[in-house]
């Protein structure tokens, strides 16, 4: 322990670290199937609703392995479920590429692909996260979203470069290698399960003495230390129970709606509207750009600003954001609300479990994670079949896109009501 109190440098960010690039590049392929949606059409011969509907049910599967996932890490650890997941990854990968028939590439791409996603996301990665940091939980966790935001910025052109280069199903396997190599890399080498006894809010032992304090008085210092000093017992029925908790899924719901929404149609709909593949791909890569960024300033308020007041600011500009991306008709119109959209384009699901961890306690944080992220996933299900079926019906996309601001809106009114302290069971 002493070590660890006279150490500069936490090892916790290298978990960190190890964490936001797996991140990067889940989330990277989960929400970079836009650069992939014409060209499978083209190759396969699906249409725009059959392949719709596979990537809306691979999105409900990788909501459903988030809970399975969250089990595991419990029971089996970290590690365990990251190396399981990365070998479904690759197999179903190979799979994908092999497949020459609906049923057969829905069952690799849109199940078993996703299943093998869903337990490398962040659901697998937030509860040792979480052990690892208290005091700094929030700019922690927020660093996941910065992979997330940075999968969509860089992830997106590189798909479409690649895609133009080498064709769609090289570049997925050339992702399956890239993502295996490091992900088993990062469990082995980086990936710790055991957090020193009080985390981050270690203290030099010279400090304390001077300032008369043990390292107990010192971490009640932050009102996150404060908040997760004071377990709870309640269970995971009592917890799902809870009006709290309905309401972060309201408000994953929503999000999820509308990232998936924007990585399968975004590129096809600014396509549709008259924009070039590259000028498409950039203004959705700029969005997560922009959000690369904004999150280490977001991280760092949600450890001092009331963390629902993020939540709902975050929910309600999106929504706008979603509004003004459909109606832009030229270049500098896209790129200028993809700049402001990305300013508050993370930071949504860092702080809906950072809030959870805050009002249920660290040791549900995983498995509530999991429940709450599967109605993300359901959001995301819905939006990924309602943008190709609506188009293909009406020849618009104000449908699904103005729905989508809509959804975010009442996120945002939602989001506002959470408390900020632990829940107290009802009885």
């Amino acid at each position: 322990m002493d070590t660890q109190q006279n150490t500069k440098w936490y090892y916790g960010w290298n978990i960190v670290a190890a964490a936001t690039i797996l991140t990067l590049l889940t989330v990277g392929m989960r929400m970079g199937i836009g650069p992939f949606f014409l060209p499978i059409i083209s190759d396969l011969g699906f249409s725009r609703s059959e392949l719709s509907a596979v990537i809306a049910i691979g999105m409900l599967f990788y909501g459903l392995g988030m809970p399975v996932a969250g089990h595991l890490v419990n029971t089996k650890g970290t590690r365990f479920v990251l190396v399981l997941g990365t070998a479904i990854v690759v197999a179903s990968s190979v799979w994908t590429v092999m497949a020459g028939s609906l049923i057969s590439f829905f069952l690799a791409y849109g199940i078993c692909l996703s299943i093998g996603l869903a337990f490398t996301s962040p659901v697998a990665l937030t509860p040792v996260i979480s052990r690892w940091f208290i005091r700094q939980r929030g700019m922690a966790l927020f660093f996941l979203s910065t992979g997330s935001m940075a999968g969509i910025a860089i992830m997106t052109p590189v798909f479409t470069y690649a895609i133009e280069g080498f064709g769609w199903q090289k570049t997925i396997l050339g992702f399956a290698v890239l993502f295996a190599i490091i992900t088993i890399s990062a469990a082995i080498f980086i990936i710790r399960e055991q957090a020193p006894e009080h985390a981050d809010q270690l203290v030099p032992a010279t400090q304390a003495k001077n300032t008369g304090q043990s390292n107990n008085q010192a971490q009640l210092k932050t009102p996150a230390a404060k908040l997760a000093h004071a377990e709870t017992p309640l269970s995971i029925k009592q917890a799902i129970r809870t009006r709290s908790f309905w309401k972060i899924v309201i408000g994953l719901f929503a999000c999820g709606y509308s990232m998936n929404l924007l990585g399968t149609h975004g590129v096809p709909m600014l396509m549709d509207h008259g924009f070039d593949s590259s000028s498409s791909a950039l203004g959705i890569g700029l969005i997560g750009l922009v959000a690369i960024f904004s999150t280490l300033v977001l991280g760092r308020l949600s450890d001092i600003l009331p963390r629902r007041y993020m939540l709902a600011t975050i929910y309600f500009v999106r929504g706008l954001g979603f509004f003004g991306l459909v109606a832009v008709v030229i270049e500098w119109q896209l790129f200028g609300v993809a700049t402001v959209g990305g300013v508050v384009w993370a930071g949504s699901i860092a702080l809906s479990s950072a809030i959870l961890a805050d009002i249920y306690g660290v040791k549900l944080v995983g498995v509530l994670y999991g429940l709450a992220y599967l109605g993300h996933q359901v959001g995301g299900m819905i939006s990924s079949w309602l943008g190709g079926w609506a188009y293909e019906v009406f020849q618009t996309h104000w449908i699904s896109f103005g729905s989508a601001g809509a959804l975010l809106l009442i996120a945002a009114v939602v989001s506002f009501t959470l408390p900020d302290k632990k829940q107290v069971p009802k009885h």
